[in-house]
C-alpha cells in the first residue's frame, strides 16, 4: 500500500480505511453492479484502484456509479417483487468507509430496541423480547411502513446523518450516494428523488438513522408506557389494551406522514395477544414478525406437569410452504447418478442455513419439513438400487439404517428431531 499523502487534498480520509472497507466487501462478495466488474476481477488490481478511489473521495472528485436493479420476489401469497439496488464493487467499498464513520456516532443514539443490521443484535434477539412482551402486553400495533426503502425522503435522511457528523464529506458522499440513478436489466437508467435502494452497505445505516428519529425516540416520547421491537422498517408495538392500541396506530400514523412516509393502511393492524388466560374475540388474534408468526399455540409448563396454552412464534407456514418447494424444485430423487454423500453436499448448506433460523422457537412447526426430504431419498434410493424399487416400506427401512449409523450426515437429521 503507498504511503498517502494530504497535499492538495480536500478531505482527511486515511487510505487505510479505504483497504479495511475493501477487505469487508470482498468478505461479502456479492454480485457485480452495472459496470460488471466482479470482485475476483477488482481483487486482481485491488491496489491501484483502492488508490484511486481514496484519491477521489480525499479530493472530492468520488462521484458513485448507477446502482444495478434487481427484482426480488416477495414472499407472502399476494407476490410482487420488491427492488434492490446493487452498487459497482468500487461503490460498495466507498459506503463501507462512510458507514465505518458514521455508525459509531449513531450507535451512541440508538434506541436498545432497534435491532436491525446493528453490531451485536440480531433478529433472533428481537423475536426473543417481543415473545417475552406478548406474554405480558395483550395488544398489539402490528406496523408495516409502506415501500419505505423506495419512498424515504432525501432531505429528513440528510438531517438526520448530519446531526451525527461534523466531517463535510460524509454528509457529501451520502447525498451523491442517495442520487445514483437505478440502472434496470434493459440497460435504461431511472433518476430518483427519494429512497435509498437496498443492496449497499450504507443504505442500512441511514435508514436506521431516519427511523430513529422518525419513529423510535418519537414512541418512547409520547408512549413510554408501549415498548415496541423495530428490525429496519418492520415493527411491533404492544398495549396494554385496545383502546391504547388504537391511540398509538392513528398517532404513528399521523407521526409517519409528517416525517414524509406511510402506515399502510392495510397491512397495518391491531392484533389480540390471546392465549388460555385471555378471553374474549377479536378480528386478528396473530401477526408475522420476521417470518415467524405468532399465535396462540400448546405449551407445556414442566413444572406443574401439563399443558396450556401460550401466545408463542413459530415459523411461519408461508416459509415452511416455500422452503419445501424449493426442496421439491431439486429433485433429489432424479439423481440416481449420485451417491448419497453428494445429494447430502448439495443441499446441506442451504438446509441448515434455514433450519438454523427457523428452530429458534417451537420447533416442532417445521419437523414436517425433514418428513419431506426424506419422502424424496427414499423414492431416490428406490430409483437407485434395484432391491429397494418395488417396496416402500423397504425403502424406508434402509434409510433409517443409513440414518442410524451415520446420523449427521444431512442437516435436518441433526437439526430436528421427528
Amino acid at each position: 500500500m503507498r504511503e498517502p499523502s494530504l497535499k492538495g487534498k480536500s478531505h482527511d480520509i486515511p487510505e487505510q480505511y479505504v483497504w479495511d472497507a475493501w477487505l469487508k466487501v470482498k468478505e461479502k462478495n456479492g454480485a457485480a453492479g452495472p459496470d460488471g466488474v466482479t470482485v475476483e476481477q477488482f481483487e486482481a488490481d485491488a491496489e491501484n484502484r483502492i488508490y484511486t478511489l481514496w484519491n477521489r473521495m480525499s479530493s472530492g472528485s468520488y462521484f458513485p456509479g448507477p446502482v444495478r436493479a434487481v427484482e426480488i420476489p416477495k414472499k407472502g401469497k399476494k407476490g410482487g417483487v420488491r427492488i434492490l439496488g446493487v452498487p459497482n464493487v468500487v461503490d460498495r467499498v466507498a459506503q463501507t468507509v462512510i458507514a465505518r464513520v458514521l455508525e459509531p456516532e449513531a450507535e451512541r443514539v440508538f434506541h436498545p430496541d432497534s435491532y436491525g443490521y446493528r453490531p451485536g443484535r440480531s433478529q433472533r434477539d428481537a423475536l426473543a423480547v417481543c415473545r417475552e412482551r406478548c406474554w405480558r402486553y395483550g395488544w398489539v400495533v402490528d406496523l408495516d411502513v409502506k415501500a419505505f426503502f423506495d419512498t424515504v425522503p432525501w432531505d429528513l435522511m440528510l438531517k438526520a446523518v448530519a446531526r451525527h457528523t461534523d466531517r463535510r464529506w460524509v454528509l457529501l458522499y451520502v447525498e451523491r450516494c442517495l442520487k445514483s440513478p437505478m440502472r434496470k436489466a434493459d440497460g435504461t437508467s431511472v433518476e430518483r428523488t427519494m429512497g435509498t435502494p437496498q443492496g449497499g452497505p450504507l443504505s442500512p445505516l441511514i435508514a436506521n438513522l431516519f427511523l430513529h428519529y422518525g419513529l423510535d425516540a418519537w414512541l418512547a416520547r409520547e408512549y413510554p408506557g408501549c415498548p415496541f421491537e423495530r428490525y429496519a422498517d418492520d415493527v411491533v408495538i404492544h398495549c396494554v389494551s385496545e383502546r391504547r392500541a388504537r391511540e398509538v396506530r392513528d398517532a404513528v400514523a399521523r407521526r409517519l406522514a409528517d416525517v414524509g412516509v406511510e402506515a399502510h393502511p392495510d397491512k397495518t393492524r391491531i392484533v389480540y395477544c390471546k392465549d388460555g388466560r385471555r378471553t374474549g374475540e377479536y378480528e386478528h388474534t396473530s401477526f408475522t414478525f420476521l417470518s415467524y408468526t405468532f399465535r396462540a399455540r400448546k405449551a407445556w409448563d414442566k413444572r406443574r406437569g401439563r399443558a396450556f396454552t401460550s401466545f408463542l412464534p413459530a415459523a411461519s407456514r408461508e416459509r415452511v410452504t416455500e422452503f419445501s418447494r424449493e426442496i421439491h424444485d431439486k429433485r433429489l430423487h432424479r439423481r440416481t447418478n449420485q451417491t448419497l454423500d453428494s445429494l447430502a453436499a448439495d443441499i446441506n448448506k442451504e438446509v441448515a442455513g434455514w433450519l438454523a433460523y427457523f428452530t429458534a422457537f417451537y420447533v416442532s412447526e417445521v419437523n414436517p419439513l425433514g418428513n419431506r426430504i426424506d419422502r424424496h431419498l427414499v423414492r431416490w434410493a428406490r430409483g437407485k438400487y434395484k432391491r429397494l424399487k418395488r417396496s416402500d416400506r423397504r425403502a424406508r427401512a434402509w434409510l433409517k439404517g443409513v440414518r442410524k449409523r451415520d446420523p449427521e450426515l444431512f442437516a435436518h437429521w441433526k437439526l430436528l428431531r421427528y
